[in-house]
């Protein structure tokens, strides 16, 4: 059962090549099949849309926006799309499509990688190939295998809202510690498809670009200050903060931090908490500090990651309060568990 792609180049490491003076310049994804002939081997078709290259440490809202827009217009045509983008704020810019796109059926598939396309050595030829075949991979039915927006990286499927980069080094630089993997690639591809999302039946697709970025992160520490808290909770024009907090969601119970919290949310912003460690999650009904923390009216984000904390946040802040607080603290797009 033949497939269609899109792949999308936005820039990043998987798209530099060595030219002949030594120096890594963007290769032109137009000559994919001189590249890659292995292409030619699986039961697709590949178009490609360029972008002149964005270092993924410049990635904004207006990225996103764009490659939202573009999958909308090319939705009919296409059976999956697969997005190549740089790695440092790859699952900032997946988990901000999860939360645009309403009724996907077909896949999003993210990946890069973390040597470039054009050295010997790369992890991106592999990265790409097979993200191009789980793109077009189809149930007997010719449904899409995973219509869900997702990460691809060294061997592993993960949902993208559930995903963080975790090394700057490795090659496997991606992980999903409180979901397991959609699949895993050996020999062959192996489906988990107990946990791949799809779309309510005569669930149509629709894309929403609102997008607010007036939110914020805010990690604690031991020894953060009276001022330097307040002085980070008062920023003008803040709807949503997303806090940082020790372990299963807690926080120093000092009065004037609590006070400060407390006028915080009483004043319309919203504060969501989330966990500094990369498994495990909120559990604000342990501890007293989590508790004081809870009485002050913060949201638990549970096991939520930051990446798509912050993300679901910029999708959610322009709607009216009691909504947005609402939304905010329910899993969504399987971004956290129940």
């Amino acid at each position: 059962m033949s497939s269609k792609i899109l792949l999308i180049y936005t820039g990043g490491t998987i798209g530099m090549k060595t030219d002949a003076d030594g120096v890594l310049t963007p290769f032109d994804f137009n000559l994919i099949y001189q590249e890659f002939p292995s292409l030619r081997s699986i039961d697709t078709e590949i178009e490609v849309l360029p972008f002149d290259p964005i270092d993924s440490s410049n990635v904004s809202p207006e990225l996103w926006e764009r490659l939202a827009r573009i999958i909308e217009r090319n939705y009919d045509l296409y059976d999956g799309f697969v997005v190549l983008h740089g790695t440092d704020t790859m699952a900032y810019s997946a988990s901000a499509l999860s939360f645009m796109f309403d009724g996907l059926a077909k896949p999003v598939i993210f990946t890069g990688s973390q040597i470039p396309i054009g050295v010997l050595r790369t992890d991106g030829r592999e990265n790409l190939i097979t993200a191009v075949e789980i793109a077009a991979a189809k149930l007997p039915d010719g449904r899409a295998r995973v219509p869900e927006v997702c990460i691809y990286f060294q061997n592993r499927l993960l949902r993208a809202n559930r995903t963080k980069k975790t090394s700057a080094e490795e090659l496997n630089a991606f992980a999903s510690y409180n979901y397991p993997p959609l699949a895993e690639v050996g020999v062959t591809i192996q489906y988990n498809d107990a946990f791949i999302h799809r779309p309510e039946e005569g669930e149509s697709f629709a894309v929403s670009c609102d997008i607010d970025t007036s939110v914020a992160v805010i990690k604690i520490f031991p020894g953060m200050t009276e001022r330097v808290f307040r002085s980070m909770l008062s920023v003008e024009g803040v709807k949503g903060i997303v806090l940082e907090t020790f372990g299963s969601g807690n926080a120093p119970t000092s009065s004037w931090f609590l006070d400060a919290l407390r006028g915080t949310i009483e004043r319309g912003v919203v504060v969501m908490n989330v966990t500094q460690c990369w498994s495990g999650r909120v559990n604000m009904d342990i501890y007293e500090t989590g508790a004081r923390l809870q009485s002050t009216g913060v949201v638990n984000g549970r096991d939520i990651t930051t990446e798509a904390a912050v993300t679901k946040m910029m999708r959610l802040a322009g709607l009216p309060h009691d909504e947005f607080v609402a939304r905010l603290g329910a899993a969504w797009r399987g971004e956290m568990g129940i």
